[in-house]
């Protein structure tokens, strides 16, 4: 096993669809702790968060034995697009069903904070600036939250985003715009200064 997580992600993939589990395993390992964090960020809810993870898995496993994956994708992101899918079809489902939780499902959809100032002082007004943030992000609409959150936290490029999302990169673009300044907006009417 030692030898597999030295592999790339396509290596384990092609030996994972061969019949070598064990380097789904990798993948597993390497992905999960990124992944979760992802999922049980946007539903608030921890037992969704684990059904949703183990679907995102079981999915991505049955498209890789169906010979269904394209290794022009980065694992990562494909991973994401799965689980991003399966929140969507959940959300749909709540809504049709009238399921309402602590927050109605728009406003279950959420990010971990933007920080793009590239100049800190000290780690305690650099920590202090990312609470800010992260209360700020609550309020933005969901759909600039994904994107703020894939962008910042998940480091994937705006392509990535628009094929995650199934929206033009323009329109991720715009998303992020619009929640930078949304943020903006609330940074001052609360008094919060997010230079750092």
């Amino acid at each position: 096993m030692e030898e597999l997580t030295l592999r790339t992600d396509d290596e384990l993939v092609a030996l994972f669809v061969s019949g070598c589990n064990e380097a789904f395993d990798v993948l597993l390992l390497r992905y999960q702790d990124r992944l979760y964090s992802y999922i049980s960020y946007i539903v608030r809810n921890e037992d969704m968060a684990d059904d949703l993870f183990q679907e995102t898995f079981v999915k991505a496993i049955m498209t890789l034995r169906q010979g269904r994956y394209k290794h022009s994708d980065k694992f990562y992101a494909w991973l994401t697009r799965i689980a991003h899918n399966l929140l969507i079809d959940q959300f749909r489902l709540e809504r049709n069903e009238n399921i309402l939780y602590e927050d109605d499902a728009e406003n279950a959809w959420q990010t971990a904070a933007l920080l793009e100032d590239t100049y800190r002082e000290s780690e305690m007004v650099t920590e202090q600036v990312l609470n800010d943030v992260r209360r700020l992000m609550e309020n933005l609409p969901a759909n600039q939250r994904e994107v703020v959150h894939m962008r910042f936290y998940q480091d994937l490029s705006f392509k990535e985003i628009s094929d995650i999302t199934g929206v033009s990169i323009n329109t991720a673009l715009g998303r992020m715009h619009y929640a930078i300044l949304n943020m903006r907006r609330m940074a001052a009417q609360n008094h919060i200064s997010l230079a750092v």
